[in-house]
């Protein structure tokens, strides 16, 4: 007879994607097991505390919290160095064991991510991969991610995409990166998925316009899921006469077909 599993569970946490605007109902994004889950979590391991216990105190409106939320567990990921690549697998024992212990004692975790899906786009990938060195069940919740939301609201390849992150911030090789794209996008048939620091929105948009091809698809979603939020695809060309303005403190994911 097989010993049952004493050891607890990661939980991905969906978060809302309004960080930094005017807040959505939670009820309005996230299922309501979802808001129960979040509850009942004693122990968390997020990108940043402040945001997290925010996302908490929002949870206790709807569904309240096990615990007192000053006795709740809150540890964060650490933060690799700006612009360093991601490690092939967590490092040994590192910090990564530790923020696990809990688990390992029988306690679920709450993995969370400051908007959307923890470990798309998110340094929680890495904890989720040493949950699975250690033999930990991961468990995905379902909740927003700006990047999927956007696919299916573009209009393009929803088949066959790649997701590249945030392309170089110095004009000429950003532009040197969009043909490249373009022209892959081309090539293959496969659409071409970005970000944009909010503030950087204008210039993107701009660099795109110059170093796009006419014909190419542009797809930009705006504001995903709040009240404000739009998503719109047009050519090049259409964007260029449409004279469209981005705002500089929402998130905006960019789409491109050749």
């Amino acid at each position: 007879m097989t010993a049952p599993d004493t050891r607890g569970r990661l939980l991905l946490m969906p978060n809302t994607l309004d960080l930094g605007a005017a807040e959505v109902p939670l009820t309005d994004v996230l299922a309501t097991g979802v808001i129960l889950a979040a509850s009942r979590l004693l122990h968390w391991v997020v990108e940043d505390a402040r945001s997290a216990r925010a996302f908490l105190n929002r949870v206790n409106k709807v569904a309240p919290l096990a615990q007192p939320l000053q006795q709740t567990q809150i540890a964060e990921l650490p933060r690799p160095p700006k612009g360093a690549p991601r490690p092939a697998q967590p490092a040994g024992p590192s910090p990564w064991a530790a923020l696990l212990a809990p688990a390992l004692a029988g306690h679920d975790i709450g993995l969370l991510s400051e908007a959307g899906l923890p470990g798309v786009a998110d340094p929680g990938a890495l904890l989720v991969a040493a949950a699975h060195e250690l033999g930990i069940r991961v468990v995905a919740l379902s909740g927003p991610s700006s990047i999927t939301l956007a696919i299916a609201a573009s209009g393009l390849n929803g088949q066959s995409f790649v997701f590249h992150g945030y392309l170089p911030a110095e004009s000429g090789a950003r532009r040197a990166r969009l043909r490249e794209l373009d022209a892959t996008s081309r090539q293959l048939q496969q659409t071409q998925v970005f970000i944009e620091t909010p503030y950087r929105n204008a210039a993107m948009l701009e660099t795109c316009l110059e170093a796009l091809q006419p014909g190419t698809r542009l797809a930009i979603a705006c504001g995903l899921t709040l009240a404000e939020g739009w998503a719109h695809t047009r050519g090049v060309a259409q964007w260029k006469a449409a004279k469209a303005v981005l705002p500089d403190r929402v998130p905006a994911v960019f789409s491109l077909l050749g």
